[in-house]
């Protein structure tokens, strides 16, 4: 049986063996997808405050807060999307559930390719592994090829979608006393007596 190579552009040092590549990526892709059915996973860590509540120190006390949105149940009336015979007409679902199946969709299909470009980086090198830390699975970069480009996208995932953009009282103090100096803060207190004072006769 022949050998077939991938290559992107006319560098040598981007061809993939096909034979392997594709195979890998068959498996990885089998092998996330049905981990992702197990988004029901996110149901069940999302009920632990443990998990949920955000820690801003390093203590290691028990948590408790309001999980907010993300971890309340919301009801889902699936209607004519099921068939006649299915048991459910009506679910109930963590948001955070639609967030873990994104990350498994993305893990199943994108994440993978780290490992082929990081085959061609090996190439380019002219090197097999990584490193030996692994005996016979090369080193330890070697095993987190995918997880860096899974690292990334979450990191663009979670700020584009997920981490909060409104700000508290309390946040905007501090910035301002960390950020500002006095004479900044006396000009912002000048400036925000103006407005008031202006809202004031408005409403008068």
């Amino acid at each position: 049986m022949g050998r077939f190579y991938w290559c992107i552009g006319d560098n040598h040092h981007l061809c993939f063996s096909g034979e392997t590549r594709a195979l890998n990526y068959i498996q990885d892709y089998s092998s996330h997808a049905y981990l992702s059915l197990f988004w029901q996973l996110a149901n069940v860590m999302g009920h632990f405050q443990w998990l949920t509540c955000p820690r801003k120190d390093l203590s290691t006390g028990w948590l408790t807060c309001d999980p907010g949105s993300m971890f309340k149940p919301e009801h889902y009336f699936l209607g004519d999307w099921v068939p006649q015979w299915f048991p459910w007409k009506e679910v109930f679902l963590l948001p955070v559930q639609w967030h873990a199946l994104a990350l498994g969709l993305f893990a199943s299909i994108i994440a993978p390719f780290g490992g082929f470009f990081a085959s061609g980086f090996k190439r380019a090198f002219k090197i097999k592994d990584f490193g030996d830390s692994i005996p016979g699975h090369g080193g330890i970069t070697d095993r987190m090829d995918c997880q860096m480009v899974m690292a990334v996208f979450a990191y663009i995932y979670h700020q584009s979608f997920i981490s909060p953009h409104n700000f508290s009282v309390d946040t905007i103090l501090d910035q301002i006393v960390r950020n500002l100096t006095y004479e900044e803060q006396k000009s912002l207190y000048q400036q925000l007596g103006e407005i008031f004072r202006e809202r004031q006769f408005m409403q008068s």
